[in-house]
């Protein structure tokens, strides 16, 4: 059974799958033009469903360093 995507709301944002280019650029604070820019250049991953493109998050994830990256 698939689910709208107000039932995402409870799951943490990063044991999601995907998010919508909405929610990527609320998490990141990013513009969207940087978001599509990284999109562009393969940094961020999506995928396209009909016309709704989603972000795979896990891409998002590994922009941000962890603390054994610093």
């Amino acid at each position: 059974m698939l689910h709208s995507a107000s039932s995402t709301a409870h799951i943490p944002f990063r044991e999601r799958v995907t998010c919508t280019v909405p929610e990527a650029l609320r998490a990141t604070g990013l513009g969207r033009t940087k978001l599509y820019e990284l999109i562009g250049q393969e940094a961020v991953r999506t995928l396209k469903i009909g016309r709704r493109r989603l972000v795979i998050v896990d891409s998002l994830l590994s922009l941000i360093p962890t603390p054994a990256q610093r």
